[in-house]
């Protein structure tokens, strides 16, 4: 687990780096996702780590905590996961700051866990390596959001490992959350790592196939970008079917961006 720690916390570290040299009227700013703010994107990663921490460390609480969400949402109202915290995090530049004590904390304590140990979440329990994932998933991806909304390049690192896994692990699941049944088998996923290495998962084939850039296929999987606007080679109807609907994360079946909507290149 050390070692996912590790990758979490540096993924943490690099975002917190762009959030330093953000104004104020930056915080205000409505992202390529949904129009969330800036604000809102960290608030949402915040309250994310700090549900995280509370799995691991206060379970009772976690329930706790979980079932006055669910009611409140239940009611009509519309909550975030703030209003249930014990300390306010503050806005702009203090939500930076506290973003980051929760992120380094949350890192700290996934160190240190088995990584097959169980903790629960919103949905089924999951191991702890799960969780973890799912957190350096959940914050590369929304770093994206803001690097794309200030136009800002970022290095690929082959901490996308971590995110490409995750992505092809839940290849049933993007189906099974809409109701349908996986059109075939798991296509052949072969991508191109920024270190230069090939990596792969599932049963070499190249009738069914996924290849690329691993940068790319994380970026349409976390929906950051339609498939259309990036170079993946997709081969079979099954892998076309996957990749136009792609969704690694949990909740409500989302639709990804328009054509063009997310797509800009760092060389512009």
């Amino acid at each position: 687990m050390k070692q996912l720690a590790d990758d979490l916390r540096a993924e943490g570290e690099e975002l917190n780096a762009l959030l330093a040299t953000l104004s104020e009227d930056d915080w205000r700013r409505p992202t390529p996702f949904k129009d969330w703010t800036v604000e809102a994107v960290m608030q949402h990663l915040l309250v994310g780590d700090w549900m995280n921490a509370l799995a691991l460390t206060d379970p009772y609480k976690f329930s706790a905590t979980l079932e006055r969400r669910n009611a409140a949402r239940a009611a009509g109202e519309k909550v975030s996961g703030l209003e249930f915290m014990d300390h306010d995090p503050g806005a702009g530049d203090a939500l930076r700051a506290s973003w980051h004590q929760g992120q380094v904390a949350l890192c700290d304590l996934f160190a240190v866990r088995e990584p097959e140990a169980r903790m629960q979440w919103v949905g089924p329990d999951m191991s702890v390596r799960s969780g973890a994932t799912a957190r350096l998933m959940e914050t590369w991806a929304h770093g994206q959001d803001i690097y794309d909304l200030l136009r800002e390049s970022r290095a690929p690192t082959d901490r996308l490992r971590n995110i490409a896994t995750l992505d092809v692990n839940t290849y049933g699941w993007t189906f099974h959350n809409r109701g349908e049944d996986p059109p075939g088998p798991s296509p052949h996923v072969r991508l191109t790592a920024p270190s230069g290495a090939t990596w792969t998962w599932n049963e070499p084939s190249e009738t069914n196939l996924v290849e690329g850039a691993a940068l790319e296929f994380c970026q349409v999987v976390t929906q950051g970008r339609n498939i259309v606007d990036v170079d993946l080679t997709l081969v079979g109807e099954v892998a076309e079917k996957w990749m136009s609907i792609a969704q690694c994360f949990a909740g409500v079946p989302e639709t990804p961006p328009q054509l063009g909507h997310r797509a800009w290149h760092q060389d512009l």
